[in-house]
């Protein structure tokens, strides 16, 4: 059996009533030169799935995080370029097209991932946001600590198609995070490939009540932390983007009722770059 063109990883975890839809999106797409990986990172119960021929099922015997199972459905990919799906969000029809075809006419020097838009829906499937990614970020660059033009999202990372090998070349995902894992994978991908942004929504994001590794306040925490110690470097030299991620982390710390680390991460943002920041506090 000849590769397919395009991998689609899909990292699970005791999620079986959302999986379906997820693995569903990824083989309903418009071109069928693919596979869809579902890895279980340990589920309580077995993930199970109608077969089909262009999906495959691994199971982890111990859970390895969602970097982890992230690297084993890599490892066992077969496609030449590869995209990763969250188990509770779903592909639009378009998605491995467009970012395939956007791939192949860009005049950006090798290699180049591309993104594109995010719709956030609700549960019951209403559009209640959406975001853009950046047009480009040259290699070279630093991705999301780069100045962002009005009206586009660094938080598109999850729509990244890219070719398999370049994944690997950098290591793959950091297993070491639990939380932060695209903004990590992002800031050791873009100084040596190209981001290529694409206006077009391609893929849902669900806004759901359950359980997510970005809401835990301990996990985002440690990985907050870990992410500026890994990357101290890139952040001292982009002050005011550094601002702007420990005003971010304040705002979401505020959200989940940590109202003293949400301060005193905003007296630090204050100290990286007062402008930038009061700026942020004014328009709030």
């Amino acid at each position: 059996m000849s590769a397919p063109l395009l991998s689609i990883v899909i990292p699970t975890r005791d999620r079986p009533h959302l999986l379906p839809r997820a693995v569903q999106s990824a083989l309903d797409q418009t071109m069928e030169d693919l596979e869809a990986i579902v890895v279980d990172d340990a589920s309580a119960e077995f993930v199970n799935l109608p077969a089909h021929p262009r999906l495959r099922v691994i199971r982890l015997s111990q859970s390895r995080g969602g970097a982890g199972a992230r690297n084993a459905g890599t490892e066992a990919a077969r496609g030449r370029y590869i995209a990763y799906l969250d188990d509770d969000d779903r592909l639009l029809p378009n998605m491995a097209a467009i970012s395939l075809e956007a791939l192949s006419k860009t005049n950006l020097p090798a290699p180049v991932g591309v993104i594109s838009g995010i719709e956030l829906v609700n549960p019951q499937g209403e559009t209640i946001g959406k975001r853009l990614p950046p047009p480009v970020r040259s290699r070279g660059s630093h991705f999301s600590l780069e100045d962002l033009e009005t009206g586009y999202s660094y938080n598109t990372k999850q729509t990244l198609v890219v070719e398999r090998e370049i994944i690997n070349k950098i290591g793959g995902w950091d297993e070491t995070f639990r939380s932060r894992v695209h903004s990590d994978l992002f800031l050791r991908l873009n100084p040596v490939c190209s981001i290529l942004g694409v206006p077009i929504v391609t893929y849902q994001l669900l806004k759901h009540p359950g359980a997510r590794v970005s809401s835990d306040p301990i996990l985002r925490e440690e990985s907050f932390k870990r992410l500026l110690e890994k990357h101290r470097a890139a952040f001292n030299a982009h002050p005011k983007m550094f601002a702007n991620f420990v005003y971010e982390h304040a705002c979401k710390l505020y959200k989940l009722g940590q109202i003293g680390a949400a301060f005193s991460s905003l007296c630090w943002a204050l100290q990286l770059d007062p402008q930038y920041t009061l700026s942020r506090l004014l328009r709030a």
